[in-house]
């Protein structure tokens, strides 16, 4: 393979061996074809679109740092990369919460009224959202890794494994447990995600 077209026919284990042996095209390639699921993650992870996109350079960058260590799932790197985005927005969530905490040490400013806040409960489906939202962020962290990935993102459980770094089993577990607690404070009803065929 020699120019971008022949290299987008690659395999994931082809495009990281190439990039290790620096062919920068073949991360490149890796970046087309993963980066949305990957800022898809982020923002489900994060709440917010603009932060995605922060979050999705800062994962790639890792995963460039990090390309001699990638571990494929059936060829996919998707998996690892998940797993590299889960930490990212883990140390994000960290960061803010300093930052948060620095804010309230220096004293609340004063309240002013937010007319969006008005807007958004007439409307059914921001109400239904916020209920929705609410409950996911009542789950545990794991729980909720294990909710986005499986079934917002689509990973088998096998996948889903490799991302967090944990057994098949103990994947099985966090999302028989988050989709129960989701349905007991949100009543949502939530879809069966794709599972491997045994």
């Amino acid at each position: 393979m020699s120019d971008t077209a022949d290299m987008t026919r690659a395999g994931d284990g082809e495009l990281w061996r190439r990039a290790r042996e620096g062919e920068p095209e073949a991360f490149g390639v890796l970046f087309d074809r993963h980066g949305e699921a990957v800022r898809a993650f982020c923002a489900r992870r994060s709440g917010s679109l603009d932060a995605a996109d922060d979050l999705v350079s800062i994962v790639f960058l890792e995963a460039w740092r990090r390309r001699g260590d990638v571990e494929l799932v059936d060829g996919n790197a998707l998996p690892w990369l998940y797993g590299i985005a889960r930490r990212t927005v883990q140390h994000r969530w960290r960061t803010a919460l300093r930052h948060r905490r620095a804010l309230d040490r220096l004293g609340a400013a004063p309240a002013a009224p937010d007319h969006a806040d008005e807007v958004a409960a007439r409307l059914d489906d921001e109400r239904e959202l916020a209920r929705l939202r609410e409950a996911f962020e009542r789950l545990r962290p794991p729980d909720r890794d294990v909710l986005v990935l499986c079934v917002w993102q689509g990973l088998t459980y096998a996948e889903a494994a490799v991302a967090l770094g944990v057994p098949v089993g103990t994947v099985r577990s966090r999302l028989s447990r988050a989709r129960a607690r989701l349905e007991a404070t949100a009543e949502a009803a939530l879809p069966v995600p794709r599972q491997e065929m045994s």
